[in-house]
């Protein structure tokens, strides 16, 4: 029990209290950007698997537990993309589950087609719960339910460009959902907020067989502070991914009601996806938390699996490496 209050007293120095809780973070995001963008459906321009599982804070009894499935294709000659997405992840006594369905409508900016400005909009259901027996109130008269959830529909939206070279994009989420007022019995769940997500990056060749792809992801709920990921990646070849990233929290724009104290950096990560056959990309990555959990916390493990059916007779005129 007191691992789990542990945890929630960090987020609190963190600023991600109860009322302003981030998403679920991954660190391998850049590697489909499905999970952060739906306007990214279809981008690869054939039939793509892609499944996360995250297992934050480890040695943390209550740490964070997330994974994440998408399946995304391109339809209309590339210019429609879609996309099915299933998530769930869970904190101490806190769930979520969700499922999006992607629309993506693919503008071409040349006569190739490998230039694009895409419109995206997902929309679904999340569910919310939590479980009152995990908790130990200070007032041992509160009325804690044992399991409470609630089910509420939600939408997404983004912006995606991509070229050979450059991507860029940007996304809302938690539009609808947000609106929806805790009271009464859902008191006790936590309440979403909207969440958005500006990312870029660009692909630069240093020889025939190395090339270097640098990236940022800003992500901000007007709540807690600002979280920037800087990356940095090699790839090897065509067939290995190397690389790492850096997450820390950002002063942006006045956010006067946080404590003043904060320590804003977050997490060091390295990371490496490898395809053992030209179809199936697997990754691994490693936290090490770098900020006010580094004494409690021995690392976060994530890893991936992604899966790509080619079409037949069909030659990519560029390769998806974004």
């Amino acid at each position: 029990m007191k691992k789990i209050f542990l945890i929630a007293g960090l987020l609190t120095s963190l600023g991600l209290t109860v009322h302003a809780q981030q998403d679920a973070q991954y660190s391998q995001y850049m590697f489909n950007g499905i999970y952060i963008n739906p306007a990214y459906a279809g981008y690869k321009e054939q039939l793509n698997l892609h499944a996360f599982y995250r297992n934050q804070w480890t040695g943390l009894k209550g740490a964070p537990e997330s994974f994440s499935l998408a399946v995304d294709a391109a339809a209309n000659d590339g210019n429609v993309g879609l996309a099915l997405q299933l998530s769930g992840d869970k904190l101490g006594a806190q769930d979520n589950l969700s499922a999006y369905v992607s629309y993506a409508y693919r503008i071409r900016l040349n006569r190739e087609g490998s230039s694009r400005l895409a419109i995206g909009l997902s929309v679904g259901m999340l569910q919310t719960g939590i479980n009152g027996s995990q908790l130990n109130p200070n007032d041992p008269e509160t009325d804690m339910p044992a399991g409470l959830h609630r089910l509420t529909p939600d939408a997404r939206a983004g912006i995606f460009y991509s070229d050979d070279r450059y991507y860029a994009g940007f996304s809302v989420d938690n539009i609808v959902v947000q609106a929806f007022d805790n009271k009464g019995k859902f008191l006790y769940l936590p309440q979403t907020k909207l969440h958005y997500y500006l990312t870029a990056g660009t692909l630069i060749p240093l020889n025939e067989d190395i090339q270097l792809k640098p990236s940022f992801l800003l992500k901000d709920d007007r709540g807690g502070p600002t979280s920037l990921d800087l990356n940095a990646f090699l790839l090897l070849k065509e067939v290995v991914w190397i690389g790492g990233s850096y997450r820390t929290g950002l002063k942006l724009y006045d956010k006067s009601y946080l404590q003043k104290n904060l320590m804003y950096r977050n997490a060091a990560v390295a990371a490496a996806e490898v395809f053992p056959v030209p179809n199936l990309r697997i990754g691994y990555a490693y936290d090490f938390s770098v900020g006010p959990l580094q004494n409690y916390s021995c690392g976060t493990h994530e890893i991936s699996v992604g899966f790509t059916f080619n079409k037949q007779n069909i030659r990519m005129a560029t390769p998806r490496v974004f």
